[in-house]
């Protein structure tokens, strides 16, 4: 008797708990395809694969109050139609009635456990990849549907009057940089062929432009072609609740391998590298008659700057001041000095924030000669200048942090130690490495609360759905949404405390677990309740 009892509130329990999850995990799955097509403009075919690969990501949320609700749900009719008062007269204990109910819960702890540990963010990547697979169709229908599309980091936005995919080829190309802290600027070109390398956690977009004319404050400056490369984040995975139990022990042991910290970390060496280039111009121009050297992509050009004095300026550009002589020179050709330069003022900048793009090196009006003619320019721009290998040793990713860590002992930078700037961004980033550090930490208790919390979660459901069984009969769930409401709020408020730099982590910790505690304690002395009637 009491198999057949159990297999029929346990059969009842599934079919509503099946059900529920079915209806509210398709309504979740089409609610988390608004960003993918806002941001990456997916197609029909690509919406059907990523409504599968939502499904699994949005278990995680449903599994738990669709048990909910069908615990309250279940029990709540149970004893609403007297049964429970019928097993009760015929001396069956009411904690034996439970066990459906807790093999449900105990099923949905760890189902909600393998989703959020594992299987979820596996289909996260899966789903972020599924849509880089395809990034060149999504760039060019951007382009052909809006007209335009924002390189990832919002600084650029592309512009093109015809788009051929077949041949990653854009004609009468626009493109409007606004850099931060910098008047904005506009660049044309005849064409520009696009390049998208793919890889497994990102991929990278490359713009090379030709026949390029960029508009500055002053005047138009003819550079040639450049190359725009930009780092393409992920829409979900690159966050700390979409990443395996691996993925957080790895980022645990180099937090490189996290995109916000690896953007923050580029942006502070590219102003390690400006500083460091500053000083050793300092230290060239202090030897008599000796010229500071760079050389173009390629190698075949050398340039030779020699100037009066430099001054670094807190928007990662360094002043020149006179008298300033640039020496080009042919390095192949007996270094041949095909053209000299003289001016009063001019400048090198970083190109991109973040070395993308390498130096620009300006002059303003400067007086050239070069054999047999000689005249005067409004402005000399030598864009896309690698850095000396001298100044960008020790600046690869790999031992990029241990190098920002210790810049007030950088042999590279002056005596006097790195500026404000590379200081202030120095701190930041040991802030939000430390924030990153509790987020790993909650990250992963959160995911234990609430995979745990669906014990006692559902065991409340199933009381007070007997307790409400005089009401209507969604009552029940509407009063089980409280505890879980009370549960979310204290898993919330311990996430948000360890963000917080002036609290500990074991403080967030500590909270998110007392969710859990409290919600057990309410449980148990429900059980203890109905167990005395």
């Amino acid at each position: 008797m009491i198999f057949i009892l159990h297999r029929y509130l346990f059969k009842e329990l599934l079919r509503i708990f099946a059900l529920t999850t079915l209806a509210l995990t398709l309504m979740l799955s089409f609610g988390l395809l608004v960003p993918m097509i806002k941001d990456y403009g997916v197609g029909p075919g690509q919406m059907l694969h990523l409504i599968g690969d939502f499904c699994p990501i949005t278990l995680t949320f449903v599994i738990p109050i669709s048990a909910l609700f069908a615990a309250a749900m279940t029990y709540g009719r149970f004893a609403a139609d007297r049964e429970l008062d019928a097993c009760r007269a015929s001396g069956i204990r009411f904690g034996t009635i439970l066990y459906p109910g807790l093999s449900l819960a105990l099923l949905a702890s760890l189902l909600n456990l393998l989703l959020s540990f594992y299987i979820t963010p596996a289909f996260v990547h899966r789903s972020e990849y599924r849509v880089r697979a395809d990034a060149k169709q999504i760039l060019f229908r951007n382009i052909q549907r809006k007209g335009y599309w924002a390189l990832p980091g919002g600084r650029y936005k592309l512009y093109a009057e015809r788009a051929i995919p077949s041949q990653n080829l854009l004609l009468d190309v626009v493109i409007l940089d606004t850099p931060k802290d910098k008047p904005p600027r506009m660049i044309t070109a005849r064409q520009a062929v696009v390049e998208i390398e793919t890889h497994h956690d990102y991929h990278t977009v490359t713009v090379l432009t030709e026949d390029t004319v960029r508009f500055d404050e002053d005047q138009p400056v003819r550079v040639g072609t450049i190359g725009l490369t930009r780092r393409v984040p992920p829409l979900l995975a690159d966050k700390i609740k979409f990443q395996k139990i691996e993925q957080l022990k790895r980022i645990e042991a180099d937090k490189m391998r996290f995109g916000p910290i690896y953007d923050l970390a580029l942006t502070a060496l590219a102003q390690l590298a400006i500083e460091r280039l500053a000083e050793q111009i300092r230290q060239t121009m202090a030897r008599e008659n000796d010229y500071f050297r760079l050389r173009s992509v390629d190698g075949g050009r050398e340039y030779r700057l020699r100037v009066g004095g430099c001054r670094l300026d807190k928007q990662q550009r360094i002043e020149l001041t006179g008298p300033i002589r640039l020496l080009e020179v042919h390095p192949y050709e007996s270094s041949q000095v095909f053209c000299q330069y003289d001016c009063l003022q001019g400048e090198i900048l970083l190109e991109d924030d973040r070395l993308d793009r390498g130096l620009e090196l300006r002059l303003d009006t400067p007086r050239w000669q070069r054999p047999n003619v000689q005249g005067t320019a409004l402005q000399k721009v030598i864009p896309e200048l690698p850095l000396p290998e001298s100044i960008s040793g020790g600046l690869e990713p790999g031992v990029l942090l241990n190098t920002i860590w210790q810049i007030q002992t950088d042999p590279g930078l002056p005596p006097s130690g790195p500026s404000a700037l590379l200081r202030s961004q120095q701190k930041y980033l040991r802030q939000k490495v430390s924030q990153v550090d509790n987020q790993l930490d909650s990250e992963i208790h959160s995911r234990l609360v609430l995979g745990l919390g669906c014990i006692a979660l559902i065991l409340t459901g199933i009381c007070l759905g007997i307790l409400f069984r005089g009401g209507h009969i969604l009552s029940a769930f509407g009063a089980s949404t409280i505890p879980a409401g009370i549960l979310i709020v204290f898993i919330m408020s311990g996430k948000q405390l360890t963000k917080n730099p002036s609290a500990s982590a074991s403080t967030g910790i500590f909270v998110i677990w007392s969710g859990l505690v409290l919600l057990t304690l309410l449980a148990l002395w429900f059980y203890r309740k109905l167990s005395k009637i």
